[in-house]
């Protein structure tokens, strides 16, 4: 089968153009997370592991971005005149090292966020059970992934070729599988939190900003899959573009939900932090209270059957209270 649509080098070009343009604004967001992750925390409050996948999506998304313009310096410049019937054959040829690096790094950059989702669908639920069908997905997803990139590097210069291997269809399909279900059930047990407990709170603060984010993620992933999914089972060189762009966005995706809980955290410690300095502030000002001693000669209690007498006593007392001689009461 031969591909269809625009002309690969036109592909690379544009697929290069745009993958920079949100390259460079996945970086502000990666800045903006560290920033939310760390600040004003100590070393040891820091959540390693989220740092950790914070930096391997940068660390993926710029060696992406990296081979991408070696490819494209390649195809355009360096073998611009030597390479048989010029770049867009270079560009078709599936088998250069090049592209089945940039394969590889894009299967372990989506698999790496999938992998994230699935995370936190887990803590939220603290069951095992909600992501074993998600699991079972991504280990799919994985071994189809690699599986396709092996495929591409014992492919011929045919660019024909990938579009008939039902591992990368299959690929797609599992991973947007995958995210949909994990991104679904994690709003989902969120929006059943919200609505246990918004009819106890007390303060304006909800979870809908967290939901909502969450969601527009999801959403902001799938659209962007779906159509290379579908460029890909019709053979069109569109998927080219749509799959340099995907690396960036996955990486945003993951940023933006962190940089939201991040705020909704910050702010409550603040919350928190200025009540207490209120209150130590308002108790600092108020006059110091002296203990007072009050002495109580005799209670009488009487009822129907029987009279107590307590004998006096030294009560101490932090109130303001008028001593009382010969005091009875009657209940």
């Amino acid at each position: 089968m031969t591909s269809r649509g625009i002309p690969l080098d036109v592909a690379a070009i544009m697929s290069t153009a745009l993958e920079g343009i949100l390259y460079g604004f996945s970086i502000l967001m990666f800045i903006g997370t560290i920033w939310a992750l760390t600040y004003k925390r100590r070393l040891r409050e820091v959540n390693r592991l989220i740092v950790a996948v914070t930096v391997m999506l940068l660390i993926l998304s710029t060696a992406h971005m990296i081979v991408d313009i070696i490819r494209l310096e390649d195809g355009l410049v360096k073998y611009r005149d030597t390479f048989p019937d010029g770049p867009a054959a270079f560009f078709a040829d599936v088998s250069q090292i090049t592209y089945v690096i940039k394969n590889a790094i894009y299967i372990s950059h989506t698999l790496l966020g999938d992998g994230v989702v699935i995370y936190r669908c887990y803590v939220v639920w603290q069951s095992a059970r909600i992501v074993i069908l998600p699991s079972i997905l991504w280990c799919c997803s994985a071994l189809t992934g690699f599986s396709a990139v092996y495929s591409v590097s014992q492919a011929t210069s045919n660019a024909g070729n990938i579009f008939t291997k039902a591992t990368g269809q299959s690929f797609f399909a599992l991973t947007l599988s995958t995210n949909l279900i994990s991104s679904g059930l994690l709003a989902y047990r969120i929006w059943k939190i919200e609505c246990n407990v918004s009819a106890l709170r007390t303060s304006k603060r909800t979870l809908t900003p967290i939901l909502r984010v969450l969601v527009d993620a999801a959403i902001l992933y799938s659209v962007v899959l779906f159509p290379t999914l579908v460029c890909f089972v019709c053979s069109n060189n569109g998927q080219y573009v749509m799959l340099d762009m995907l690396v960036p966005i996955i990486s945003i995706a993951f940023y933006m939900v962190l940089v939201r809980v991040a705020i909704s955290q910050h702010a409550q410690d603040y919350v928190l932090t200025t009540f207490h300095r209120g209150t130590t502030t308002e108790q600092e000002t108020l006059p110091p209270v002296k203990p007072l001693r009050v002495h109580i000669s005799r209670i009488t209690q009487i009822d129907d059957t029987s009279t107590h007498d307590m004998e006096s006593e030294n009560l101490p007392s932090t109130c303001k209270v008028y001593p009382v001689e010969e005091q009875s009461c009657a209940v």
